[in-house]
């Protein structure tokens, strides 16, 4: 069976993928948060169903609300593909009082407004799969945490405690980008809970995590034996990362070769870092949702003058910045980057 599974990017969005993850470690799976980020996953995973035409496939959403609109548009296409021969079961689970009206008209759309997407998901697979009871033993704990912690129940003192902590985790384990590396994005938060869940047990085990975060971090994020500042570990990993899809992520301008990344975000030291092990590139921009690029180079190329004619922008020889008036936010960093390579593209015709 295939599986694909968009959930939300919270604490409760990627427990719920924890918890699939037990049973379909292989599967797709992707976040997203409301607005064009839903709308743009939902294409995704159709366009990827739609070429697995020969096999059984289970479609999860979880911890997101779908409008009216986009669970009229999924149902009338999943139909349409059932109706073509496809096996498609399409399954959300939500806890979103926002959703009511499309739970009222789609068998498939399960609302329970008393309890956490975390638990619903856990019960779910819980009934129609079954945990293993070593499974069961660590995971149903952090389950009672999230669910504690995001409906709220301060009256469920320790679990609300822990859950308090584990939320925090996830918004401060921003360290690898989601949209250049969507799944090890993912598996670092999975890493973490994982971790997390085994504090549940100790006493003041949510102080005990706390206390604990920051070197749970760095042992995911060191690559090597050595230890070092949290800062260099991510540097030396992200740049393990980004030189292994340097191709992919490659630009040109002149005969000058770039690296164009989307969200990176303090480019500073990984761009440094990058440009001094990959001797063939001259030249590293990161563009944020909004279209505000950053540029780094070493020496082989006047960034300030290419962010001056690309945007209006400037700055220093090797570090310059610009903002694209005309970007448009966009999941895709295919989008990104044929954006930017057009741009240099016709800078580079001009004479």
């Amino acid at each position: 069976m295939k599986y694909f599974h968009i959930s939300h990017t919270d604490l409760d969005g990627y427990t719920c993928q924890l918890i699939a993850k037990e049973f379909f470690p292989e599967g797709t799976y992707l976040n997203a948060n409301y607005g064009l980020e839903v709308k743009l996953a939902l294409e995704y995973v159709i366009t990827k169903i739609s070429e697995c035409k020969e096999e059984k496939i289970l479609f999860v959403i979880s911890d997101l609300n779908l409008t009216y609109d986009e669970s009229k548009w999924l149902n009338r296409t999943v139909n349409s593909l059932n109706n073509d021969g496809f096996e498609i079961k399409l399954q959300l689970l939500d806890h979103h009082i926002s959703g009511q009206k499309s739970a009222d008209e789609f068998e498939w759309y399960f609302l329970d407004i008393k309890r956490s997407a975390t638990k619903i998901v856990f019960d779910y697979f819980s009934e129609n799969y079954g945990f293993e009871g070593e499974t069961r033993n660590w995971l149903e704990p952090l389950v009672d945490a999230v669910n504690a912690v995001d409906i709220w129940l301060e009256n469920e003192t320790n679990n609300f405690e822990f859950g308090k902590v584990c939320m925090r985790l996830m918004k401060e384990c921003n360290e690898i980008n989601q949209f250049l590396f969507a799944d090890e994005s993912r598996n670092f938060r999975h890493y973490l809970l994982k971790k997390a869940s085994q504090y549940i047990p100790l006493e003041n085990g949510h102080i005990l995590l706390d206390n604990d975060f920051h070197k749970i971090k760095k042992d995911y994020l060191r690559i090597t034996e050595i230890d070092d500042t949290i800062d260099n570990l991510i540097a030396i990993k992200l740049v393990s990362m980004l030189s292994a899809q340097k191709d992919y992520l490659s630009i040109s301008y002149k005969g000058h070769k770039g690296l164009l990344t989307y969200t990176l975000g303090s480019i500073s030291i990984v761009a440094n870092q990058f440009l001094k092990q990959n001797s063939d590139f001259d030249f590293f921009v990161d563009i944020g949702k909004r279209g505000i690029a950053s540029f780094r180079a070493k020496g082989n190329i006047d960034v300030s003058e290419l962010a001056a004619k690309l945007a209006g922008g400037g700055g220093h020889k090797n570090a310059a910045g610009c903002k694209f008036e005309d970007f448009k936010e966009t999941i895709y960093y295919e989008d990104v980057k044929n954006f930017f390579q057009a741009k240099l593209d016709n800078l580079a015709k001009e004479k």
